[in-house]
């Protein structure tokens, strides 16, 4: 599994970062199985924050096209390849009258807002220039050509945008942790140079042997795969894997016997991302659905971090390279800096020697004026003359 740093659960927007971070089930729900289900405001799952700078933008807008049953429909049934090359985005033209209004309103916030953010650059460098056309990339998430209409193109424009921001801001964070990891081993290998032969033998043992116990640990399966589930089978409900019954298995965690998985006997088998459309309802005839999918029969585990190979001893040995220049540059700084002290260490010593000279010659000059009978010479050389009594 790919290095994945932020949970997304847009069912659409996000979908090139989702096929890596979901790994459940995907189970589609008919609502119109389920009778006198009441929406629950204070059981409602809010999205996480993408940092993407249109998030709520982009938060409103999934929330109004779920609300349209024709294409939370066509959505259930489209693949990834689909909503990449913009097939989805054509569905928009099916969609309710009411949904469409709204799309527009927010779309015409969303042009209002950002307007007021270019509008504020602009007075912030109004007298240094600006490329307008720079502040025109701001709008790679939506059409602005046609701002008042939220059209196919803009989907498709929002879900390009928010696939390409976030798997530019899913490299960086992995190229961090990249760095950190290498940071690690670099600071391992200076430290083992410090010891002696003894020591770092026995320091090499220990770090091989701890590698060892992580190669080594039990499996994580990908959560709602059929070798998952058989997990379940066997250590909770205690029950031998070669009986596993998909039927069976239903039954045993529908804990109420009202005939559906709600949310809570869901969350002890998969994860929050399996009720894509947030029905916390699934059916045995659903759930058997589901176990025939290609994604239940999934044989592979997931692959922790230790499993996997962060970098090469190629890109290690580049790494120690820049941290060598890095520090042989801050290096010199700090001798010019030492240098450059030591230079006025010795300029304010000479500026002392140089006072101390001056009030020993304005000393002797009173001295011998005394002894001539001369009155003392005040602060700027005039002479003090005693008044008469």
């Amino acid at each position: 599994m790919r290095w994945r740093t932020i949970p997304l659960c847009y069912c659409f927007l996000l979908v090139t970062c989702l096929l890596a971070a979901l790994q459940a089930v995907p189970i589609d729900i008919d609502k119109t199985k389920v009778q006198n289900t009441e929406p629950v405001e204070s059981a409602k799952i809010e999205p996480p924050d993408t940092g993407l700078y249109y998030d709520e933008y982009l938060k409103q807008v999934i929330d109004v096209l779920e609300t349209d049953k024709h294409f939370r429909e066509k959505l259930q049934k489209a693949d990834i390849e689909e909503i990449k090359s913009g097939k989805l985005s054509k569905e928009l033209d099916l969609v309710s009258h009411h949904v469409r209004t709204k799309l527009d309103e927010l779309k015409r916030q969303e042009v209002g807002r950002l307007r007021m953010l270019i509008k504020a650059k602009l007075d912030s460098f109004q007298d240094m220039g600006m490329d307008h056309q720079a502040l025109l990339k701001q709008f790679d998430h939506l059409n602005h050509m046609n701002p008042d209409k939220f059209e196919s193109t803009d989907l498709d424009m929002l879900i390009k945008a928010a696939t390409k921001d976030l798997e530019q801001y899913d490299k960086t964070r992995h190229e961090e942790f990249k760095k950190y990891e290498m940071m690690k081993e670099h600071e391992r290998r200076e430290y083992l140079k410090t010891l002696d032969e003894e020591k770092r033998k026995e320091e090499e043992s220990k770090f091989e042997e701890m590698k060892r116990k992580h190669e080594n640990h039990p499996k994580v399966n990908h959560p709602g795969s059929k070798d998952q589930l058989k997990e379940v089978w066997e250590e909770t409900d205690g029950l031998d894997p070669n009986d596993f019954d998909p039927k069976t298995f239903f039954k045993l965690h529908d804990v109420n016997s009202d005939g559906f998985l709600d949310e809570q006997e869901l969350e002890a088998l998969f994860t929050k991302e399996v009720d894509t459309n947030k029905d916390r309802l699934v059916t045995l005839e659903e759930f058997l659905k589901a176990t025939e999918k290609k994604e239940f029969l999934e044989p592979d585990s997931w692959e922790t971090l230790d499993q996997q190979q962060l970098f090469t001893e190629e890109e290690l040995k580049e790494y120690e390279n820049i941290i060598a220049f890095q520090e042989n540059e801050l290096k010199k700084k700090a001798d010019e800096l030492q240098k450059q002290k030591e230079e006025l260490q010795r300029q304010h010593d000479q500026l002392e020697a140089q006072k101390q000279e001056y009030h020993q010659a304005v000393q002797q000059m009173e001295q011998r004026k005394l002894q001539q009978g001369i009155a003392p010479s005040g602060p700027t050389g005039e002479q003090k003359l005693e008044p008469h009594v």
